[in-house]
């Protein structure tokens, strides 16, 4: 048998992008407690995403939507990380506010280690995804998107990273 790589080329990206879920899941919490949500699209919803992002594009004259949903396009998978809003009880003040009982009254401002917890999770994820040579990077914009599409509904900041194998990286040479 001979197998072409373009013939598994998406195959061999989904079984990374496992991988990539795992190692944001295992990333070091807050607390130990963990608020993370992690999905993977492939095909119809990578252009369900990405026709949102170019109707936000137009919609909110925000161009750099479409140019990530073009990067979207040319991807064989796109992950989303999200985070639920949870203050862990620290009274750490980074919120803003002087303890945590005070940020809870305001559902919609998250804890600063939710934040921080997603960082080190879409450390973990880029890391994996390198150290398996897939071009990746990580985008706002399809986190905004998917927020607005509700994809995650138990988070609020969410942050996307398309996973590419291809020749030359879409994410590369970005205008």
């Amino acid at each position: 048998m001979i197998l072409h790589e373009e013939n598994i080329r998406n195959e061999a990206v989904i079984s990374i992008a496992k991988k990539i879920a795992i190692a944001a899941r295992t990333a070091p919490k807050g607390k130990g407690v963990d608020n993370l949500e992690i999905v993977i699209l492939t095909d119809d919803d990578i252009e369900r995403l990405a026709t949102a992002m170019c109707a936000i594009a137009e919609n909110e004259g925000r161009t750099s939507f479409a140019r990530d949903a073009d990067n979207c396009r040319k991807s064989q998978a796109v992950m989303l990380f999200g985070t639920k809003v949870q203050s862990l009880g620290l009274n750490c003040t980074f919120c803003g506010f002087q303890t945590c009982a005070e940020k809870d009254e305001h559902p919609t401002i998250p804890c600063f280690f939710n934040a921080n917890d997603l960082g080190i999770a879409i450390g973990s994820a880029v890391s994996r995804a390198a150290d398996n040579r897939i071009d990746n990077r990580v985008m706002y914009t399809i986190g905004y998107t998917a927020t607005k599409m509700n994809l995650l509904p138990e988070c609020n900041i969410i942050l996307g990273i398309p996973l590419s194998v291809s020749g030359k990286s879409p994410f590369f040479d970005r205008k």
